[in-house]
């Protein structure tokens, strides 16, 4: 499988899109290579200002996707939440356009630095995140465009069986092909053993919320060790927060490495204790709660890897097969781990 190419802007469409919007003259316009290959982004320098465009393919939910995370920054802004600000058209037109295939939104341009990794900015990426979860609480109660998470997904089953028969072919895969089925079959198992002891606590009981289901360094701005801006909001959904809260402590918590075997099996327990003690500053989790962090992060790591891996055969620049190596490496770490992972984190925050 080949990596797709990233797709681009043509020159006449940016200069029919951006004549909607009252930016002044166009100063320059810079690719700006990061995030999804399929959704192109440019930063746009005006008389105005700085923003960024963003394109994605528009499909028959594209456009309520699109309205539905646009109402949400607008009430997220109203909070006083940090966030990029939407720029609308000059036309009487909705703040989303389409043209053609396509779905079209422009934001403000944020100054910030990526995630450093100190403690400073890691406590203040759970902070933000329990600032989020206060914020939607009295958003509408529609039910959001986007359903399900990676807990109990079906979707991550149906990749997990695919990939044996979807990479056999893969260079990284010739002469391991019996070691790919047994470790599809390993992460399989980890991730039901991981639903089955989630739902035992209960948590499909707890009350929903709007959850940003993509918290991770990348899609925060920092200046000043403090979180300025939290960006993407196109996988918002409803469903209870601790999804968010596991996802955060395990992406902020992973230990990389220069070489995907190198990379090892535990997680910096520090990091993970500074991001709950933002989070936990602000909102207190439950018992139940602490229990379910180690099994959603077991499923969250999983869900993430394999559903692009089962696409692509890869994730992002490394090869699926040795990147599914190592997520059943830190699986296998954390659900031997749990309890004690569980009764570490609640200690500290």
């Amino acid at each position: 499988m080949q990596q797709r190419q990233r797709e681009k802007f043509a020159a006449d469409e940016l200069a029919v899109v951006l004549s909607r919007y009252d930016l002044g003259p166009v100063e320059s316009i810079t690719e700006f290579a990061r995030g999804s290959r399929s959704r192109p982004k440019v930063g746009v320098v005006s008389q105005r200002g700085k923003f960024l465009l963003k394109r994605r393919h528009r499909t028959p939910r594209t456009a309520q996707r699109v309205d539905y995370a646009h109402r949400l920054q607008d009430h997220l802004a109203e909070a006083k939440f940090p966030l990029p600000k939407l720029i609308p058209m000059s036309t009487e037109q909705d703040l989303l356009q389409q043209r053609d295939a396509y779905v079209y939104e422009l934001f403000e341009y944020v100054r910030g630095q990526p995630y450093d990794g100190s403690d400073t900015e890691t406590r203040s990426a759970g902070g933000i995140l329990a600032r989020f979860h206060r914020a939607v609480v009295d958003f509408s109660d529609e039910e959001p465009p986007l359903k399900g998470d990676y807990h109990d997904a079906n979707p991550v089953r149906t990749a997990l069986s695919a990939i044996p028969g979807s990479m056999s072919s893969h260079e990284s895969v010739i002469g391991m092909e019996m070691e790919l089925g047994e470790l599809s079959e390993q992460l399989l198992d980890a991730y039901e053993y991981g639903c089955q002891q989630v739902e035992a606590l209960g948590m499909r009981d707890w009350p929903a919320t709007v959850i940003h289901s993509d918290w991770h360094p990348g899609n925060m701005l920092f200046r000043h060790r403090r979180v300025v801006a939290v960006i993407d909001y196109d996988s918002v959904r409803r469903s209870q927060r601790i999804l968010d809260v596991a996802n955060g402590t395990l992406q902020f918590s992973i230990i990389t490495a220069k070489r995907i075997e190198e990379w090892p099996a535990e997680m910096d327990q520090h990091r993970a204790h500074l991001f709950l003690k933002g989070y936990t500053s602000l909102d207190a989790l439950s018992k139940d709660e602490w229990a379910c962090l180690p099994h959603l992060m077991c499923e969250a790591l999983i869900a993430e890897s394999v559903l692009p891996i089962a696409a692509t055969g890869s994730f992002g620049r490394h090869q699926g097969f040795r990147f599914m190596r190592m997520v059943r490496r830190k699986v296998a770490w954390m659900t031997q781990n749990a309890d004690r992972i569980a009764s570490l984190l609640s200690d500290s925050a």
